[in-house]
């Protein structure tokens, strides 16, 4: 399980990182990037117990998580999904992501079998093509009123 050498929590005890609600899992995304807003969409309207919180990587505290985790606070080649405290990247986080929306979503789990190199590659292709495939946008994700506490920063 890749967390980049970090324990769990390890933000708490960085000073450059603002504390925030870590109580339920959370996912950093590039909220200018209309391929990562629409898999918040996707995620929003699927997570039926509101178990998931949100946060732009363009945020102050999106930015400190990006560097707390030794990645580029401009450069967003992946997601960051938190959860219990410990970070989880490319495809290990994505996995992860989809399987905690339940079933029939938890069958993604199943793509643990490919070996992680692969599934990182397929991850860093997407990635890279992710502006070109769907754009950006000029601002970042607003959310809707009816979601707007499920988001931090």
């Amino acid at each position: 399980m890749m967390t980049n050498g970090q324990e769990a929590y390890s933000y708490r005890m960085d000073d450059s990182v603002p504390a925030f609600a870590d109580d339920a899992p959370v996912i950093i995304f590039d909220g200018e990037c209309i391929f990562c807003s629409g898999w918040v969409k996707f995620a929003l309207k699927r997570d039926r117990t509101g178990r998931y919180r949100f946060l732009t990587a363009q945020s102050p505290l999106g930015e400190a998580l990006y560097r707390h985790y030794g990645l580029d606070a401009r450069d967003y080649e992946t997601n960051i999904f938190i959860d219990g405290g410990r970070a989880y990247f490319k495809s290990e986080g994505s996995i992860r992501m989809i399987a905690g929306l339940g079933f029939p979503w938890s069958l993604v789990s199943l793509l643990r079998i490919l070996p992680r190199p692969l599934a990182d590659r397929l991850y860093e292709f997407i990635a890279r093509n992710r502006l070109r495939i769907a754009g950006r946008s000029d601002s970042c994700f607003v959310p809707t009123p009816e979601v707007r506490s499920r988001f931090l920063g």
